[in-house]
């Protein structure tokens, strides 16, 4: 099993593993030459954003900056927005639905760490240097017609329900159903949304 097939497994996977570094760079110079591109230039985001992502459906508008892992696992459905300044840590699939409003500073993530040191590092190398600490993942999937206020927080192995809205500076730890306005941090379903 190669390093890149035990990220998206959830497995504890080596980051340093030069396919998975490969991938990591260049998706680091796309989303530089994406958030560098002329705000009305359409045409080459598109084209950038065609090389970046695994997957997405038409009317996407990212507003730059944009920042990500590798990016080719982030999947967006049909007209949806990007607000300026998010952070999609994309170790596993990011899988968002239709209609999706994402605003500013959004971070959603898939990679965790194991909370112990040891077992995060492992042994000191004869230098005294350590290699890259060991990483899991878990997938996050956003459905339809959702809506993330600025500054939320997705953990990694959270799915969102349809119809959901999210509350401006949630940390979102567990799922969320479908048809529900939930916030706070933790974030909790507060009301049915109507």
């Amino acid at each position: 099993m190669t390093e890149r097939e035990k990220m998206l497994a959830g497995q504890l996977y080596d980051c340093g593993d030069t396919e998975l570094l490969t991938q990591w760079h260049k998706a680091k110079d796309l989303v530089r030459d994406y958030n560098q591109t002329d705000s009305a230039d359409a045409q080459e985001k598109g084209r950038i954003l065609s090389e970046l992502l695994g997957g997405r459906g038409k009317n996407l508008w990212i507003t730059a900056p944009f920042y990500v892992d590798y990016g080719n696992n982030i999947y967006f459905g049909d007209n949806c927005e990007v607000n300026m300044n998010c952070t999609f840590l994309d170790d596993n699939k990011i899988v968002i639905g239709n209609n999706a409003l994402i605003a500013p500073n959004v971070q959603i993530y898939t990679a965790f760490h194991p909370t112990n040191a040891r077992d995060r590092f492992g042994e000191p190398k004869e230098d005294g240097s350590f290699a890259f600490c060991k990483t899991q993942t878990a997938p996050v999937t956003i459905g339809d017609n959702v809506w993330i206020g600025g500054g939320a927080i997705i953990m990694p192995g959270v799915t969102i329900g349809n119809n959901v809205v999210i509350g401006a500076g949630s940390v979102v730890t567990k799922d969320i159903p479908d048809d529900v306005v939930a916030y706070g941090n933790p974030c909790q379903v507060r009301r049915r949304n109507r």
